[in-house]
């Protein structure tokens, strides 16, 4: 035992020197056009002590007093500013992925797929695109540990020409459920028990497993969750998926589904359940600070961008439903193919600021990039925005220094708590002839078009039958671990 706890403190110590890429020199890291506008909101406070205000404090360690030993003076609005900002600083965690960690970096495209996409981001290999990732456990609150036997979040949002593009995926490629109706009773299940909010972070419990035992959709991504790839060793060793089915739109208006795929260029590696364990006690901040540590030497995390494209002339081609999320897209099948690498090369400069108050949403897709018709995206499309204005308290969170996309943006959304844009003249409207200051639409082609599909078929609350295979997949990964 004494041996064992010896080579952990020892893994502990140097583990960023064989976990990471091979160094390089910190010192120069490319910046970005995020970069650059983040730089612009950055303070080092540096300058002498004033209020919110501006005005100079001469000392804020005393309160102002009648006498040295007498009752604090209500006029005293240094000392009231102080702690009232700091009765505030706190904001809703997020109702799932509140512990997450995030750093900055860059995206390039090996090669173009003009083929299948309008997007610029997939489609010129001399962009090299900023992103922002933020890894994440789903069940814990924010102050839980990083080894706990959970899914992981993999959020990527990509700064692009055209506009902000989230790629909100996980660690695994499947998902518990096939429709989000069911999202909050997943979550529900799998929180801590409401009675005596117990356990934290932790899957293994009556209520998750009652869920489970009722939910036989759910056998594939409980497979996954409960193999030795659950637990990732470190962040860079560990897969993302968009886990979704999207559709890739080309200059024809042609469309083609796909799933993304970020393969990481260490290979995947994983913490075995005793490891895990002893973690979550010893290092509770293990994978966070393993990223933090290896960035700040300059030995920066790299994944490489892998697509499967289906035609959508072979959506039924399977035997498996191209829109349930519980099933993969067998790669024998289906093969990835490699197309571009990400590259996180710049921790953040202030936690609160960027890795919690970034929004992710599904909607923010760019043109060329579309939705199916996946019942679980289509419900997180409404959830993400809608979490949003909960945890951030306005309809403005894009105007956030870390949301903000790197192109101009401009429409008739107006007021609000906490705008920061100062919008001239008096047209918010459209249509509108006074002033020429309105927005004008992006002409026919261009800008976002959905993707012109024929629907049609009775209102009814059903699943189809396609999607009712629970158990072909999870046996063939359960023989896959053999």
């Amino acid at each position: 035992m004494a041996m064992f706890i010896w080579a952990l403190s020892v893994l502990l110590k140097y583990r960023k020197h064989f976990m990471s890429t091979p160094q390089k020199d910190a010192q120069s890291v490319e910046t970005t056009l995020k970069d650059e506008q983040l730089a612009a909101f950055t303070t080092e406070d540096r300058s002498p002590l004033t209020t919110n205000q501006g005005i100079r404090v001469s000392t804020d360690k005393d309160s102002l007093k009648a006498g040295k030993r007498g009752p604090t003076l209500l006029e005293d609005y240094i000392l009231r500013e102080k702690i009232q900002h700091f009765d505030h600083e706190r904001i809703p965690e997020r109702v799932v992925h509140a512990r997450g960690a995030a750093a900055h970096g860059y995206f390039q495209l090996y090669k173009s797929l003009e083929e299948y996409t309008t997007a610029q981001v997939l489609t010129d290999t001399s962009l090299k695109t900023p992103v922002f990732l933020r890894f994440s456990t789903v069940a814990g609150s924010r102050g839980s540990a990083d080894t706990a036997r959970d899914v992981r979040g993999f959020a990527v949002k990509m700064y692009t020409n055209e506009g902000n593009w989230d790629l909100v995926g996980n660690n695994i490629p499947v998902f518990f459920i096939q429709d989000a109706i069911k999202f909050p009773d997943l979550i529900h299940a799998v929180k801590p028990e409401p009675n005596n909010e117990i356990p934290q972070a932790s899957s293994a419990h009556d209520t998750f497993y009652d869920f489970l035992s009722l939910t036989p959709e759910s056998m594939h991504m409980l497979m996954w969750v409960m193999s030795d790839r659950a637990i990732p060793r470190s962040f860079a060793t560990m897969e993302g998926f968009g886990v979704h089915t999207f559709r890739l739109i080309n200059a024809k208006g042609e469309s083609n589904f796909v799933k993304f795929h970020w393969k990481p260029v260490l290979g995947v590696h994983s913490l075995v359940w005793d490891e895990a364990v002893k973690l979550s006690g010893q290092d509770p901040d293990f994978h966070r600070r393993d990223m933090w540590d290896s960035i700040e030497a300059g030995n920066f995390f790299e994944w490489e961008l892998g697509i499967q494209i289906l035609p959508e002339a072979d959506e039924e081609k399977y035997d498996f439903d191209v829109l349930d999320a519980t099933k993969l897209w067998p790669e024998d099948l289906i093969p990835v193919e490699r197309v571009g690498k990400m590259t996180l090369n710049r921790n953040p400069d202030n936690y609160f600021a960027e890795t919690e108050q970034v929004a992710f949403m599904t909607t923010n897709v760019v043109p060329g990039i579309d939705f199916s018709n996946d019942p679980l995206l289509q419900g997180r499309n409404f959830s993400y925005l809608d979490t949003q204005l909960s945890r951030l308290g306005t309809p403005n969170f894009h105007e956030l220094p870390i949301n903000r996309p790197v192109c101009p943006f401009s429409n008739n959304q107006r007021d609000a708590h906490m705008r920061q844009t100062i919008n001239k003249g008096r047209v918010s409207y459209t249509p509108a002839s006074l002033d020429g200051h309105s927005p004008e639409e992006e002409r026919p082609g261009g800008g976002f078009n959905s993707y012109s599909q024929v629907v049609n078929g009775p209102k009814v609350r059903e699943r189809a039958e396609s999607f009712n295979d629970h158990y072909g997949q999870a046996r063939l990964f359960w023989n896959s671990m053999a």
